[in-house]
C-alpha cells in the first residue's frame, strides 16, 4: 500500500497527489501539520531527515522530494506515458523537473510563501516577483507552439510545473498576459483523473 505524507496546502504535496490520481493508484494520505511543526518531530525526521513534505512510502521503498517521487511513480506505474525512456525526450522532461525545483521555487513558490504564510523576513518579494514573471514569460513562449511542455502528451514535466503556476494568484502574480500558460492550465484541468487543490 502506498502512503503519502504531506500537507494539503503544499504545492509539492499536491503534485504527487495529482499524479497518483492520474495514474489511478490507491494510496493512504497521511497529513503532516506543517504549521505545528510535525515535519520536524523526531518521528518524522526518522522517515525523512530533511524534514520536508512530501514523502512517499511504497511497501519497503521510501522516496523523499516531490520531483524524485514523480520520477519513481512515472517509471514504476506509468510505463512510457509519463516519463519517456529515450535519451533526449527524458532529458527534456527532467529539465522541467529542475525548473520546478529552481526557477519556479525561487519565483512563484516563494511569492506564495511570502503572502500566504507570512514568510516575509526570509523572502525578498521583489526578487520573487521578478523571477515569477521571468519563468512565466519563458513558459508562455514555450507553450505558444505546443499543448504540453514536452512531446505530444502530458508528462511529469507538466505535473511538476503545474501547481505553483496555477497558484500564482496566492503570490499576487498577475497572469492575464500569459494566455498560452492559462490555456495550458485549462488543459491540465481536463485530464482524466484530475483532482483540484485548495486554491486552484
Amino acid at each position: 500500500m502506498i502512503k503519502l505524507y504531506g500537507h494539503e496546502v503544499s504545492g509539492n504535496s499536491y503534485k504527487v497527489r495529482l499524479l497518483l490520481s492520474l495514474l489511478k493508484l490507491d494510496y493512504e494520505w497521511i497529513r503532516v501539520d506543517l504549521m505545528k511543526g510535525e515535519h520536524k518531530t523526531p518521528e518524522y525526521l526518522a522517515k525523512n531527515p530533511f524534514g520536508q513534505v512530501p514523502l512517499l512510502i511504497d511497501d519497503e521503498t521510501t522516496i523523499a522530494d516531490a520531483q524524485a517521487i514523480l520520477v519513481y511513480l512515472a517509471r514504476k506505474y506509468g510505463g512510457e506515458q509519463w516519463l519517456p525512456t529515450e535519451a533526449l525526450p527524458m532529458a527534456q522532461v527532467i529539465r522541467w523537473l529542475s525548473t520546478a525545483a529552481g526557477e519556479v521555487r525561487q519565483g512563484l513558490e516563494n511569492a506564495r510563501l511570502f503572502y500566504l504564510f507570512g514568510a516575509g523576513t526570509k523572502i525578498n518579494i521583489d526578487r520573487a516577483t521578478e523571477k515569477s514573471h521571468f519563468i512565466l514569460k519563458q513558459l508562455d513562449q514555450h507553450l505558444s507552439t505546443r499543448n504540453w511542455l514536452e512531446g505530444d502528451r502530458p508528462t511529469i514535466a507538466d505535473i511538476a510545473i503545474y501547481p505553483y503556476i496555477s497558484l500564482a494568484h496566492d503570490g499576487k502574480i498577475e497572469m492575464d498576459a500569459y494566455t498560452h500558460v492559462l490555456n495550458w492550465i485549462e488543459r491540465v484541468k481536463q485530464l482524466s483523473g484530475y483532482v483540484p487543490m485548495a486554491g486552484v
